[in-house]
């Protein structure tokens, strides 16, 4: 088969049918939120959100405030909160209607100065709280001095972010951070004397924690078709595929090198085929020499040298192609994102959030 250039897939099909079998683990009311961070973890978020929401999601998440003003600059009208704004973010925050997730002292602050200046009484907001994972958030020990801060504008959301839900080796720690989650809860609702609404679950969580499922849950890597564990391996299917074109074919000589710093020598007489995609478009430095491999055709293909920006070269000798042939780096079946970047020791999610914008996105149903 012969394509033109290089292409990432988005199989909008795969995306509903992950909503779906996610959504199968829920309580009819628990609403959903959609983490689509990093471009949609490499795929596209505009793309993404649109269908998202078309689909039905209740909330869309990311990480930074510029994230979200692109999603409204697209038309997405759905709540977004924003995962870790900063001090000089809620001009736009509040320009823009959305939620900030307020995880230290110093942020409520900002927030609750720029509320004042504006003169509002009230605005959505939610407020994280530190578990175990110990990246952003309260901690217990600060609810005295938090609570009677935020009684005139309460939080719409609390909530949490489980370290290790994937992990089953792990039940006893994501047990305490739960527990550690409710206690939390409650002290907060009986501060404020109300019932204040929660998400905790993430995508593992969903999956093997759904009893917590509190009033919403969040996925993001689950919607992209990966699980981290392997008995639901079989019910989410990756929504990208990566694919490029043979740009030409050289025959080496044994002793010919290939690529900088020589990167590769051949011993016998070898034949390349040369990709026009590189680490500039994602696949990092880690793949080459030999670590990587790609499809060609039905056949593996490895990745010889260093990875260059705009290129990679790879072994074709035992392989028969031409130039203009179709190579995959990675589908939703028969050689997933999982597998290739398990040739490199990483992981899906590292590989498919660095794939570039400048690779031209289509869009299948």
């Amino acid at each position: 088969m012969s394509i033109n250039e290089t292409t990432v897939e988005i199989k909008l099909k795969n995306l509903k049918s992950n909503l779906d079998f996610l959504k199968s683990k829920l309580n009819v009311k628990t609403k959903f939120m959609a983490v689509v961070k990093a471009f949609s973890y490499g795929s596209d978020s505009a793309i993404v959100s649109k269908e998202l929401e078309r689909l039905g999601v209740d909330y869309l998440a990311v990480a930074y405030t510029q994230e979200g003003i692109e999603l409204r600059k697209v038309g997405i009208k759905i709540p977004i909160l924003i995962l870790h704004p900063q001090e000089n973010d809620f001009d736009d925050i509040l320009s823009n209607n959305l939620e900030p997730s307020i995880y230290s002292f110093r942020i409520l602050s900002f927030f609750t100065k720029k509320l004042n200046k504006e003169n509002i009484k009230a605005y959505p907001y939610h407020i994280k709280f530190n578990t175990g994972l110990n990246r952003l958030g309260f901690l217990k020990k600060d609810l005295q001095k938090l609570t009677p801060l935020i009684k005139q504008n309460l939080p719409k959301y609390i909530f949490s972010h489980l370290g290790a839900s994937e992990d089953l080796d792990e039940k006893n720690y994501t047990k305490k951070q739960i527990e550690e989650f409710i206690s939390i809860s409650e002290i907060v609702e009986k501060d404020l004397n109300r019932s204040i609404k929660k998400h905790l679950l993430n995508t593992s969580g969903i999956l093997n924690y759904s009893d917590f499922q509190f009033n919403m849950v969040r996925s993001g890597i689950g919607l992209y078709g990966f699980g981290n564990d392997i008995k639901f391996k079989a019910n989410l299917k990756p929504i990208l595929t990566l694919k490029t074109v043979i740009s030409q074919i050289h025959e080496l000589k044994p002793g010919s090198s290939v690529g900088y710093n020589k990167g590769f020598i051949a011993e016998t007489p070898t034949v390349i085929a040369t990709l026009p995609i590189g680490h500039a478009d994602g696949i990092g430095r880690q793949y080459g020499n030999g670590n990587g491999e790609v499809l060609v055709g039905d056949k593996m293909a490895k990745i010889i040298g260093n990875v260059c920006m705009d290129m990679i070269m790879v072994n074709v000798t035992e392989i028969n192609c031409e130039e203009g042939d179709e190579v995959i780096f990675f589908d939703d079946n028969s050689y997933t994102a999982e597998e290739f970047s398990k040739k490199a020791n990483t992981i899906s999610y590292e590989l498919i959030s660095s794939i570039s914008r400048r690779i031209k996105r289509n869009v299948s149903r």
